[in-house]
């Protein structure tokens, strides 16, 4: 008689909508790197971590480092989008020209050589100037790198001069531009390729941020490393951590909550941290091996930014010529950059 009461009791409440069980949610995650790099060590693990914990253990994140679920870097924002992950890392500038208002930040010596606040300024202008070219997904958080280092094969780069003729892998339009612009010749392509194309002489070198120097073990591949003086990046990347629409809005109201709670300014700056602090690290290793590391002299810096300064206004005029605010967008990301550099 107490089991049949007990099976009445909770037919109804079933029946008044009531859940008995709160629902447990899984969401996969993929990113295209490996797991040992500073962004998903420093950030996306510790970030799905504290998800998790704050969910009181109902929300489960799975992380799918190397592209493990399948497709190339360029596809991940359509995986975002289209619900074949729920979420994941993208970087807009593998399909150039797609989300032309991020390439902002990785116009030259616009970004800080700090990550972390450069993040915060990135997050603030991609909720005006993001929000429609965006809209097909739900941002978690945007990031950029650090400072961009020029990693060669053979002597150090230490003028513009030395850019000369070399082959230079460029992860971006307005970096490749640059590298073009200073006599290299630019060859595109995702990160995870570097490694394999300076092993095989497709490159002489590239431009990449210290932090994923050891994951993609460039520091064995290459002999030299340039960095430009000043507190200003020679180029810089942007980064979206985003979820599926449909996987956000499907979320019961409480685990929407916790995601919400740990998106937003705060979570890019995360991200953006974990860049500054892989930088670091990395760095420390290279010193320690026979590779040199150069610092460019303030001429030399002084002469690259000037051949920036004709591709900035370039970009300008090629944002007006597609209907968007290029000095406008300029404008807003520099001051957002100076703000948060206070």
């Amino acid at each position: 008689m107490k089991i049949k009461s007990f099976l009445a009791a909770l037919t109804a409440l079933a029946l008044t909508g009531t859940p008995a069980i709160a629902q447990d949610v899984t969401l996969r995650f993929q990113h295209f790197i490996s797991p040992n790099g500073a962004v998903p060590a420093g950030f996306m693990k510790p970030w799905a971590d504290k998800v998790m914990a704050d969910s009181g253990g109902r929300l489960k994140i799975e992380l799918y480092p190397g592209m493990q679920l399948g497709g190339k870097p360029p596809a991940l924002y359509d995986q975002i989008r289209d619900g074949v992950i729920d979420g994941g890392w993208a970087l807009p500038a593998y399909t150039p020209g797609r989300f032309p208002e991020t390439e902002v930040f990785e116009l030259p010596f616009v970004s800080s050589k700090s990550a972390e606040e450069t993040s915060r300024a990135a997050w603030e202008y991609s909720q005006t100037h993001l929000a429609e070219r965006m809209g097909d997904v739900h941002l978690i958080a945007v990031h950029v790198h650090g400072s961009g280092i020029v990693h060669t094969k053979g002597e150090p780069i230490t003028s513009v001069a030395d850019f000369a003729g070399k082959k230079l892998r460029g992860p971006s339009r307005a970096a490749n531009n640059l590298l073009s612009a200073m006599g290299a010749t630019p060859v595109g392509m995702p990160v995870p390729a570097f490694p394999e194309s300076l092993s095989k002489g497709v490159v002489e070198g590239g431009v990449i941020p210290w932090e994923i120097v050891l994951p993609l073990k460039v520091h064995e591949l290459t002999d030299s490393h340039s960095e430009v003086s000043g507190d200003r990046s020679m180029y810089n990347t942007f980064f979206i951590w985003a979820m599926n629409k449909d996987s956000y809005n499907n979320l019961p109201d409480d685990l929407r909550a916790v995601i919400d709670a740990n998106s937003g300014l705060e979570a890019s700056a995360w991200a953006g941290r974990a860049m500054d602090q892989g930088d670091a690290a990395a760095k420390e290793v290279v010193r320690g091996t026979d590779n040199a590391i150069v610092m460019m002299s303030d001429a030399a810096t002084a002469e690259i930014m000037a051949i920036a300064e004709t591709q900035i206004a370039e970009w300008i005029e090629t944002m007006n010529g597609a209907g968007l605010p290029g000095q406008e967008m300029l404008d807003t990301a520099r001051a957002l950059i100076e703000k948060h550099g206070k």
